[in-house]
């Protein structure tokens, strides 16, 4: 796909893990050259599980679908300036979430290109180290996850902040380019983990509640705070999870479970009105108790049909598994076929954004280091002794 916004454009990414690669593939997606530089024989992310059957991190070429791959020996002076090199002599924008590096620091570039775009990510704002799970047990979501009667912090498997900072990233990426179009300023981003998910808690009302009425947020397993939403089990044994934002969402709730007379006679008992989504949210269980009772005399089939006509908004749970074989992913133009080396065939995502109706499509990742020649001589003008040299004195990958 040709005239995607970011043609033209050259970002260099030297990073691991999830949230700096996740911006590159972003940028890359979005059109622009993303150039991934690892350490000679990769970062620590380069094994990463899962594994396909040939050892291939399946994790690492997710991750960094569509870029070019260049090893390159950080630790020696050399090797740091090509790096420096690719950075300042290439469009000067470079994502990083190496720590300690200082040769690759803001300053250090500056001064050899005043306009450089330099985005470091970290684990915290005072430079400290830390990852999506340990940022996630200091703000208090693993206190409030999981069933209502249990104790302890029960983890999400869902790297939120990780994908929220790759995302602010490249979001940061982009308006220092259009600020430097505008008036040739560059800039130094600095994007910290706790940081991203410290903002998201308190935009969400999560750490305002307890400074403003004295309350926190209590654990509810799978109810919804401050709306009606239950999970649901059927007569043959599937899961769904049923939500309900508006009064009409409940009142189509109501009719297609045939309990109208008892949930009036409820609200009349406890002198309340389900129109209103705080008292739906009160009294959930007793609400949830005469619901239950329609979904467990039908099959998953029925109640899929039943409620296809209505507002309700529900869900069946599916595996990863089952999410892949379905029509989400197998008919989905966000996905297409690409054939992965050491991976094999499947269908991966591209862009979820749309671009005149058509997702940016994924392409292969590539195999570590296999660019590395090849940017180095189109990039810096590297001679082939020049490249022979610099491989044989380990600077590079061979």
């Amino acid at each position: 796909m040709s005239g995607l916004p970011l043609d033209g454009l050259t970002v260099v990414e030297v990073s691991s893990f999830v949230a700096a690669p996740l911006c590159g593939m972003t940028l890359g997606q979005l059109g622009a050259q993303v150039i991934r530089i690892d350490p000679v024989g990769g970062a620590s992310d380069a094994r990463r599980w899962p594994l396909a059957a040939d050892g291939t991190s399946i994790y690492w070429t997710g991750l960094n679908k569509g870029k070019r791959s260049a090893t390159i020996d950080l630790r020696s002076a050399e090797g740091q300036e090509l790096v420096q090199r690719l950075i300042v002599e290439g469009d000067g924008i470079v994502v990083t979430n190496a720590a300690g590096l200082a040769w690759l620091g803001h300053d250090v570039l500056a001064s050899r290109r005043p306009d450089v775009i330099h985005v470091q990510l970290l684990g915290r704002g005072d430079g400290s180290t830390a990852v999506d799970y340990t940022v996630n047990a200091g703000i208090g979501y693993p206190l409030v996850t999981g069933p209502a009667d249990h104790a302890g912090p029960i983890n999400h498997v869902l790297p939120a902040w990780d994908v929220c900072c790759g995302l602010y990233a490249a979001l940061g990426v982009v308006t220092a380019v259009r600020r430097r179009d505008q008036c040739g300023a560059g800039a130094r981003i600095t994007l910290a983990l706790e940081d991203v998910a410290l903002a998201t808690a308190g935009n969400l009302g999560l750490l305002t509640e307890p400074q403003v009425t004295g309350t926190q947020r209590e654990r509810l397993g799978n109810a919804i705070y401050g709306q009606y939403g239950q999970d649901f089990t059927s007569r043959d044994g599937a899961t769904f999870m049923v939500v309900t934002l508006t009064g009409r969402h409940f009142r189509d709730l109501v009719a297609v479970t045939g309990t109208g007379d008892a949930v009036a006679a409820l609200a009349g008992a406890l002198g309340v009105d389900f129109a209103d989504e705080g008292d739906r949210y009160r009294y959930r269980d007793v609400l949830s108790g005469l619901f239950a009772v329609w979904f467990a005399e039908h099959t998953a089939d029925e109640i899929t049909a039943a409620l296809a006509d209505t507002t309700v908004l529900v869900e069946r749970y599916r595996t990863f598994a089952q999410a892949a074989a379905s029509p989400k992913v197998t008919a989905n133009p966000l996905f297409s076929r690409l054939d992965q080396p050491g991976v094999g065939e499947y269908l991966a995502p591209g862009l979820p954004a749309a671009f005149d109706g058509t997702h940016p499509a994924g392409a292969p990742a590539p195999a570590l280091g296999q660019d590395t020649a090849a940017v180095l001589a189109e990039r810096l003008g590297l001679s082939a002794a020049d490249i022979d040299r610099l491989a044989d004195a380990n600077t590079i990958a061979r």
